[in-house]
């Protein structure tokens, strides 16, 4: 039973109008799904991802009235966004660029070509060159060309003071493999590895025993979700209960069944199944273009629909 990758990364914003011209605009993602957090109607939920909304490329946002973030550890800290090749990086620093985002320009990290940016809110966000390792599919509408387009997620990083019980959670709960390790300047981070590998079935664990505890806020993340393949649900959910880790239990996001726990430091976890996908009730090449509501609220459409700003102006 594994892991096989990241499944999805859901951040946080205030902006919902400019969160959407940058990931859609800038960043050329295809928002695949207009949606609501099911726990709280009054929030957009929106879904970014490649172009057939593959498993391990969606990024997305809950739309909170929030404070900014305070960084530091226990949090998740950087979202990385592969794409393929050194040409394609330095079009993406000219890009980014021609947009007024600063960025760290091209540098190696853990042995791949890696730019740092920083999404309008402080999202702090990475582009690495995967080699063309892992999934990833062109969406024909992107401004964005096909040869550069992110293709997917991967690696996450977070954050936390001490290994020791998180580790224990990666390796006997969650089945990952720590592979190597690298320096950020005087930190270390571990590197851990689920199914076949490669920059989108990683997770890098950065120890800051001096950091101040993050507090959650715009411009960061509220918790990261692995890929399971869908016949391991239930096996899963044994699983955590058989350990006793305390857990939502079995919830039907309708577009995918997930299970959240919290990791020792309080870091949110999801496990997620492949499908059914986005396309359970919209065609594929309709994603996105209308608010989708699960069937469960669809009989609050007109209510919902009337508390939610426009996305375009």
């Amino acid at each position: 039973m594994q892991l096989t990758g990241i499944h999805h990364l859901t951040a946080i914003t205030t902006d919902a109008p400019g969160n959407h011209a940058f990931y859609t605009g800038v960043l050329g993602m295809r928002l695949v799904k207009k949606t609501v957090n099911q726990d709280d109607v009054s929030a957009y939920h929106l879904f970014y991802a490649d172009g057939l909304a593959t498993p391990g490329s969606d990024l997305t946002f809950f739309d909170w009235p929030a404070p900014r973030e305070r960084r530091g550890t226990n949090s998740i800290v950087r979202t990385a966004l592969r794409v393929s090749g050194a040409a394609a990086l330095t079009r993406w620093t000219e890009r980014l660029g021609k947009a007024g985002i600063r960025h760290a320009g091209i540098e190696e990290r853990d042995g791949r070509l890696t730019v740092d940016f920083e999404d309008p809110e402080g999202q702090r966000l990475s582009l690495v060159d995967d080699g063309g390792r892992g999934e990833g599919h062109v969406w024909a509408k992107s401004p964005v060309p096909a040869e550069d387009q992110i293709r997917g997620l991967g690696p996450i990083t977070i954050s936390v003071p001490e290994l020791s019980k998180t580790d224990v959670v990666l390796q006997k709960l969650m089945a990952m493999q720590p592979v190597r390790e690298y320096r950020i300047e005087d930190r270390t981070v571990i590197v851990y590895e689920m199914g076949e590998g490669g920059p989108a079935a990683e997770l890098h664990v950065v120890i800051e025993p001096n950091a101040p505890t993050a507090s959650q806020g715009a411009g960061g993340v509220h918790h990261v979700a692995f890929r399971i393949p869908d016949a391991d649900y239930e096996a899963w959910a044994d699983q955590l209960r058989q350990k006793r880790v305390p857990s939502s239990g079995p919830v039907d996001r309708f577009y995918f069944r997930s299970l959240y726990f919290r990791e020792p430091n309080g870091i949110l976890f999801e496990i997620a199944t492949d499908g059914p996908g986005f396309a359970a009730d919209e065609p594929m090449d309709k994603l996105g273009e209308k608010l989708a509501l699960p069937p469960f609220l669809e009989g609050r459409r007109a209510e919902i629909e009337r508390g939610l700003k426009p996305l375009e102006t």
